[in-house]
């Protein structure tokens, strides 16, 4: 299998394989020959080492259409790195957990300002959840609390229960153990008069 090293973006060869040059790491298996189009030592080098037949093609040279003269070119191409440099920086960090600010670079400096409103909106939305957390187990606690109490009579009303029993178990009338006042009163009122 021939393989075409190219980080073009268009005018592929549909009778040909073509690989990124950009994404290598190693020589892929089942290769014969290697077309590497451009400057990338690490390809020609890796297929070379592995026996396999390379070939290197110069890159068509891009020509920037009103650059203006070298000095600003490079002026330009400076900017662009320190740019990327600062960006890269802001990532690394962020990658650790850490955000810090970068001293350069417009677009790195806007990104962390931007990460820093987004950072202070999860803190809000944390802070809520946390207090909604709190508000909801309160009120578990006063339901739980609730059911408690209507499971259990008042003091008073667990005498007057107390006493329809006693009357109930002396008259030898069977009654459900968890019976309710009201019913333990109809059966006492349905006792015959003594």
């Amino acid at each position: 299998m021939e393989l075409t090293y190219s980080n073009q973006l268009s005018g592929f060869d549909p009778e040909k394989r073509y690989r990124n040059p950009e994404h290598f790491d190693k020589p892929e298996a089942g290769v014969t020959s290697v077309l590497v189009i451009g400057d990338w030592p690490s390809v020609v080098d890796a297929y070379e080492a592995a026996g396999i037949d390379v070939s290197v093609k110069e890159a068509k040279r891009v020509q920037i259409v009103g650059a203006g003269n070298q000095a600003e070119l490079e002026k330009v191409i400076a900017a662009l790195r320190a740019e990327h440099g600062s960006i890269q920086i802001l990532v690394d960090g962020l990658e650790a957990g850490e955000i810090h600010r970068p001293e350069s670079g417009d677009l790195a400096l806007r990104l962390f300002d931007v990460l820093g409103t987004i950072h202070a909106s999860v803190d809000e939305l944390t802070t809520e959840r946390d207090d909604l957390a709190l508000t909801v187990d309160a009120l578990r606690g006063e339901v739980e609390a609730l059911k408690k109490s209507a499971l259990t009579p008042p003091a008073d009303e667990a005498g007057e229960i107390a006493a329809l029993k006693a009357t109930l178990d002396e008259a030898k009338v069977q009654y459900r153990a968890n019976a309710s006042k009201e019913s333990l009163e109809k059966l006492v009122a349905e006792l015959p008069k003594a």
